[in-house]
Formats: C-alpha cells, structure tokens, sequence
C-alpha cells in the first residue's frame, strides 16, 4: 500500500519540479517542447506495450476494446468540459488574453494525473510486474506539463507560492489516488485490473493526442514526430529488457 503510495507521488513528483523550472528558470520553448515530445512518445509506448500488451489473453478481447474506447471517451468527454472553463490552456506557455481559468487548469491536471496514479497503484497488486517503465513516462511527461502551463500561469499573474501550492496538491492527490486505487481493488480478480489498465490506456493516448501533441508542435516543431518516435521505441526497449 505504502509502496503504490510512494510511487504514485514519485511520478507526479515531476509536476513540482516542472513547476519550480517554470517560475524560476528560463528554459527555450523548443526544450519545453522536445521534452513534451519524448514525454508523449513513452506514455503512447507504455500505453501499449505496459497496459494493453499485459491484458493480451488474460481479458476478454471484447472487454478489453470497450474499457480502452470507454477511456478514450470519458477524457474526450471531460476535456471538453474543462475546455470550455479554459482548462485548454493547462499546457500552455504563452499568455492568455482572456486569463487563464486557474481552476480550470488545476481541475484539468487532476483529471490527467489522478487515472495514471490510480494505474500505478494497481501495477502494485498481487502478481503483476510493476509498470516501471509507465512510472518513468509519467514522470517524463509530467515535467513539461507543469512548466509550460506555470509560466502561462506566472504571465498572468498568478504568485509562485500559489502555483507550488497547486502543483504540490496535485502531487500529494496522486499519491493518495495511488494508494486508494491499490485498496479498492486488491481483491479483484487479475482480469478486472488489466481491463482497468486498458480503460486507462485509451484516456492517456487520448489525452497526448489531443493536448500534448498539439501544443509540442507548435512549439517545436516538424522535428518533434523524430522525438516522439523516439519516446515510443525508447519505451519498447526498456519494456522488453
């Protein structure tokens, strides 16, 4: 439990230090955007080879396409809820002129990061070999989130301590998720966990799709699609080593 816990918040971890980068350093946006790349690259990686790889003949084919389609939704479905609060803007640089909607940016990074900590709290139960290398992703990813939006948020005037205070609860509600989602379902059978693991498969390669991707490409890039296959091949090696 303590494990999944520690974990979970190792890999959100990376939301504070981005934050901290953001406010108090000045990284090239095409740095930001390289790391958001790769970043993006090991989450689609991970997706496959960690979470959907794993359920191949251990879950209902049927069931396992409907949870991973399930998931693709209920982000699509979230984030367009969120988007029209202004957490669009959530991944965001560049000042906004209407404001950034702050709430709406901390309520979108919850529902990014809370699924992944639930998934690593699982990857702790019973038999299953731990997600090392979705760990790593998310941890990756998570470091251009939090810096790019944080210097979004900074231009409009939001204080540092308010920013850290953000991204360090989302740090601590990711470790709990983590926990949590190791409680609930410890006594679930093996296939029931992979068929979570699916159903959070297809809310990450929604979510990279629809704002990591985009906002890495503005910032840096044709050269980005090289960085993002470099992610995902990354990803099947350190998978299968």
């Amino acid at each position: 439990m303590f494990q999944a816990a520690l974990w979970g918040g190792f890999a959100s971890l990376s939301l504070f230090i981005g934050a901290i980068a953001g406010i108090y350093l000045r990284i090239p946006r095409r740095i930001t955007a390289y790391i958001m790349a790769l970043g993006t690259g090991l989450i689609i990686g991970s997706a496959t080879f960690d979470l959907l790889s794993e359920a191949q003949g251990k879950a209902n084919l049927i069931l396992i396409t409907s949870m991973f389609l399930l998931g693709a939704l209920v982000f699509t479905v979230f984030e367009i809820v969120i988007s029209r609060k202004g957490g669009n803007e959530r991944k965001r640089s560049k000042k906004n002129p209407h404001g950034h909607a702050g709430l709406a940016i901390y309520f979108g990074t919850l529902m990014d990061a809370i699924p992944e900590s639930i998934i690593i709290g699982i990857s702790f139960i019973g038999s299953q070999p731990i997600q090392w290398v979705f760990i790593f992703s998310i941890f990756i990813s998570n470091l251009p989130e939090s810096l790019s939006s944080s210097i979004g948020l900074r231009k409009d005037g939001y204080g540092a301590r308010k920013i850290l205070f953000l991204w360090g609860s989302v740090v601590v509600l990711s470790s709990v998720s983590s926990m949590l989602g190791f409680l609930f379902l410890q006594g679930s059978s093996e296939s029931v966990s992979y068929l979570i693991g699916a159903f959070g498969a297809g809310g990450l390669l929604a979510m990279v799709s629809s704002t990591m991707l985009p906002e890495a490409f503005e910032q840096g890039g044709p050269i980005v699609g090289f960085v993002s296959s470099m992610g995902i091949i990354l990803s099947f090696i350190l998978t299968n080593l």
